[in-house]
């Protein structure tokens, strides 16, 4: 895994955040397993501590957090997601995951910088891809002066920004950019790293269910220079 050399963002003064914070180290410690958050830990391949928290209790939990507080605005978000992410367990990583998720429409560009430290500080799938998907992915549909940043975390070594480079587009359906889609693919076509691969045939797949057409073309004409995984993820639900 590659190292970030960007700075890490400040987080801003924040009284909702204080509110927060407390309220979710006190309910997710309360509620810890730590039988399961060994399993969980192996389960993750130990790239963090749990507490141990399944995933429908750990959302009650996080309901109960947040009721009665107000809607979050931008720096409410960063100040809530820089703060969680310096919490060594992962569920609390999780909690600024969904909160970005939910309210990452009403962010501007200014928190992509936010996002790419998050994507590069504890990285794994597990966060990187909601990150990617449903936050990235929002910034850059409402500023298309974000392609620019797409274009270079692809062109990059971190295989994190890669990967979440590959997979901003996932929900774009009819909106997607096929060219910079195409050309994204088979630039790290040649990418020996698993987690790269994976994506390369995820947002092919993805994108078939709206154009199935042509990315069976695009595996047709450019089919020899992907990984054989990214060729049968890419073609999975569609065929040759």
């Amino acid at each position: 895994m590659s190292v970030t050399t960007a700075r890490t963002p400040d987080a801003p003064r924040s009284p909702l955040a204080d509110t927060v914070l407390e309220r979710l180290t006190a309910h997710y410690a309360a509620a810890a397993d730590p039988e399961r958050a060994l399993a969980m830990r192996a389960y993750m391949k130990d790239v963090a501590p749990f507490l141990g928290l399944a995933t429908p209790e750990r959302r009650a939990l996080s309901r109960s957090v947040l009721k009665g507080t107000p809607a979050p605005d931008e720096a409410d978000c960063t100040a809530i997601a820089l703060r969680c992410w310096r919490l060594p367990e992962r569920e609390y990583h999780y909690f600024a995951v969904d909160l970005l998720c939910r309210h990452a429409r009403h962010c501007s560009s200014g928190l992509l910088p936010v996002v790419r430290h998050l994507l590069t500080t504890v990285p794994w799938w597990d966060t990187v891809d909601p990150l990617a998907a449903h936050v990235v992915g929002t910034l850059v549909a409402a500023d298309r002066r974000l392609t620019a940043d797409m274009d270079a975390w692809i062109a990059g070594d971190d295989l994190w920004l890669a990967r979440a480079a590959l997979l901003h587009q996932l929900r774009y359906k009819e909106r997607t950019d096929t060219g910079r889609l195409f050309d994204y693919c088979l630039r790290r076509s040649q990418d020996g790293g698993f987690f790269v691969r994976k994506a390369v045939g995820w947002c092919l797949r993805e994108y078939a269910k709206t154009d199935p057409d042509a990315v069976r073309g695009f595996v047709a004409e450019h089919g020899h220079a992907l990984a054989p995984l990214s060729v049968r993820e890419a073609l999975r639900n569609i065929g040759q």
